[in-house]
């Protein structure tokens, strides 16, 4: 009997590493981004421009690894959302919201 909390937890850790092999690093990277860029805008309106430019900076560093892994429409649009923050991100800086 006190082996069974233990052969749960067993089950699960292994359910959990399942799960992880299932991931595509391109979706979860694509994932990233997205949470990325929603973080970056909440940043930029809350007036936390250190933290909107290192979203944006991810941003940045994630996008080219993109290529390839997901569609390319997908990866200009995420061109395009990046480009919109830092537009933003040089517009809220500039008048010093």
């Amino acid at each position: 009997m006190a082996d069974e909390p233990e052969a749960e937890e067993q089950a699960t850790v292994e359910e959990l590493m399942h799960a992880i092999r299932q991931i595509e690093v391109g979706q979860f990277l694509l994932s990233t981004v997205s949470t990325l860029a929603s973080l970056a805008y909440g940043k930029l309106d809350s007036g936390a421009f250190d933290e909107a430019k290192a979203a944006i900076d991810a941003i940045q560093a994630l996008l080219p690894v993109l290529e390839g892994r997901v569609e390319d429409g997908l990866r200009r649009d995420f061109e395009a959302a990046l480009a919109n923050l830092k537009v933003a991100y040089a517009d809220a800086i500039s008048s010093g919201q």
